[in-house]
């Protein structure tokens, strides 16, 4: 997590959005269309240990080359050409990135797409992985994968909203981030964590339903 993100935001508001982008900022320059964005989708995946709902998460490798080096995030890429649809790319980039084969991952849904500060209309989608399952993890794009229980990362205490000190002094209201306490040595925050809580959202409004146990 960049050490500028150390103010605290002590509102909620704006702690559901679908966009990165400050608020007031989205009908400037490339903002102005998701036309100009790169298509991506993620996988949110979920998977049912000891009798609990957990997340998988992975760290992404260190690479220069990549603006979102070291960072906790799901498994996801930019769609390709042979991609029809947001669930085939998440599903493909999975496989490629953590070696779980689509047939071991069943789909629950979608959330509403996802706009980056990085020019990406991200979709994310839910699934339940099968339990145990070997993970093969691409070396130059995968550190690590690890899992977060659910119930922890539904702890309002557990996470905070914070401004970046480098920006206008108006970003806290217009650009707050959601930043999760360490867990088991990660930091969850950004765009993860935003897609993280609009999940739990769509969850408690009913619109993804998990299986019954």
């Amino acid at each position: 997590m960049p050490d500028k993100l150390t103010t605290t935001v002590t509102s909620d508001e704006g702690l559901h959005r679908d966009s990165d982008v400050p608020l007031g900022d989205e009908i400037v320059g490339h903002y102005s269309g998701s036309s100009n964005m790169r298509r991506a989708a993620v996988l949110i995946p979920l998977i049912r240990q000891s009798g609990d709902w957990h997340i998988l998460y992975i760290r992404r490798a260190s690479n220069e080359n990549d603006r979102h080096s070291g960072q906790v995030a799901f498994p996801g890429g930019g769609s390709d050409a042979e991609d029809n649809s947001p669930e085939a790319t998440a599903l493909r980039e999975t496989r490629e990135e953590i070696g779980i084969a689509a047939n071991r991952i069943s789909l629950l849904g979608q959330l509403s797409p996802y706009t980056t500060i990085s020019d990406f209309h991200v979709t994310p989608v839910v699934g339940v992985v099968e339990w145990p399952t070997n993970l093969t993890l691409a070396p130059l794009e995968v550190a690590r994968a690890f899992l977060i229980p659910l119930e922890w990362l539904r702890q309002r205490g557990n996470f905070s909203l914070r401004a970046r000190q480098d920006m206008d002094p108006t970003s806290a209201k217009r650009h707050p981030i959601i930043v999760f306490e360490p867990y088991d040595g990660e930091t969850l925050w950004g765009a993860s964590a935003r897609m993280t809580v609009n999940f739990i959202r769509s969850l408690d409004r009913g619109e993804i339903v998990l299986p019954a146990a």
